[in-house]
């Protein structure tokens, strides 16, 4: 699968003429003229700038809602590459140890943290103790205890913390949510997610339970998590789950390689899905209910979501994920929109407490109960 490991070099040009200034736009009829955008742009600082941030910062230059305008790092020598590439003034540059310091910058409104998952914590309370609004990669913390921590302190900052679940902007995603809502599918019986692939270099952070905080779980087992809850259209009661391991040195105490988990949910729907580092070809949804079905494959990547319903091939537009995400967000932080699938600080805390219990479940052996709402 496409990951922001392996994919990052296929990204050009062509990808993000592709994209749509705005989910808004995509009901337009054919030969209705968009007009300019005229509001306000989100001027975001980017921390972090290894692949999935610069990943971000190439689809932004196709916003026309968000802007890059500044960036953090703990490495010198990138700032200057990200300087001279993308315009950056020097005094919107900061580096991990002095970035407390934007808070006297009237040109930053967000910082959009794309660090170790260890990191996001402390940085995000630093951005809201800065008065800046905080988008943070998922997942949102190491656990629900730091999510908490993090939800309130912009709260108590009156800063908005926003998630970067960018498929909650993607147009098939939607698609088959408001399928759902409408009640196409009907009654709905099962869902299953699928997420894995064979990681890489044995060295780097993810394998490391300090800084990513578990495994495959903590990576793109949250996207089996979320879209089990934005599939199903409810907040799961109870989880159960297992782990297999087959690599102990690769997969050290506490850092998981696969995982199997199931969900229940008040309708009495189930949920079956699996996490994992060591499988190749895991992307897909899919979901049932008694009136019709959806599956979607690949689900997760960066090029094109593939997916199709009872009714037939899903044709909404391809877009380029976070030129929509960062553009939607501006609405967010701005107009106070809210989106279908909500992407707020919240809805990250959600993730983390199913996460909690996930490896909670796998300790005990036991069915362990939610209470997500």
């Amino acid at each position: 699968m496409n990951t922001r490991r392996d994919f990052l070099q296929k990204l050009g040009a062509s990808a993000l003429m592709l994209q749509l200034s705005s989910i808004s736009t995509f009901a337009n009829a054919p030969d209705q003229i968009e007009q300019p955008y005229e509001g306000k742009v989100l001027r975001v600082a980017i921390m972090g700038l290894g692949g999935y941030g610069t990943r971000v910062a190439e689809a932004m230059k196709a916003c026309t809602k968000a802007k890059l305008v500044g960036v953090i790092s703990g490495t010198p020598s990138k700032i200057k590459e990200w300087q001279t590439k993308y315009n950056i003034p020097e005094k919107n540059c900061y580096n991990y140890d002095n970035f407390d310091q934007v808070k006297n910058n009237p040109d930053i409104d967000a910082i959009y943290v794309i660090t170790p998952n260890a990191l996001h914590h402390s940085q995000v309370i630093r951005v809201a103790k800065a008065g800046k609004h905080a988008i943070c990669e998922k997942p949102m913390a190491l656990n629900a205890k730091e999510g908490q921590e993090m939800v309130d302190a912009c709260k108590k900052a009156n800063v908005k913390l926003l998630v970067g679940y960018r498929l909650h902007f993607e147009p098939r995603t939607l698609e088959v949510v408001r399928m759902r809502n409408v009640g196409d599918f009907g009654k709905i019986m099962f869902f299953q997610g699928q997420c894995g692939f064979k990681i890489g270099d044995p060295m780097q952070w993810r394998l490391n339970k300090a800084l990513a905080g578990g495994g495959s779980m903590m990576d793109i087992g949250i996207y089996a998590i979320n879209g089990a809850r934005y599939m199903v259209g409810e907040e799961p009661v109870w989880v159960t789950a297992q782990e297999t391991k087959t690599d102990p040195i690769k997969f050290k105490d506490g850092v998981d390689e696969t995982i199997q988990f199931q969900l229940g949910f008040p309708s009495g729907a189930v949920a079956s899905c699996l996490s994992s580092y060591n499988i190749n070809h895991l992307d897909r949804f899919f979901m049932s209910g008694d009136k019709g079905f959806a599956e979607m494959q690949p689900f997760t990547g960066y090029g094109p979501i593939k997916g199709r319903t009872h009714n037939g091939e899903l044709t909404q537009p391809i877009v380029t994920h976070q030129t929509v995400q960062m553009d939607e967000m501006a609405t967010i932080i701005f107009e106070d929109n809210k989106p279908v699938v909500p992407v707020n600080g919240e809805e990250g805390l959600k993730d983390l407490k199913i996460i909690d219990a996930i490896y909670q479940a796998v300790k005990t052996g036991k069915k362990v109960k939610l209470q997500l709402l």
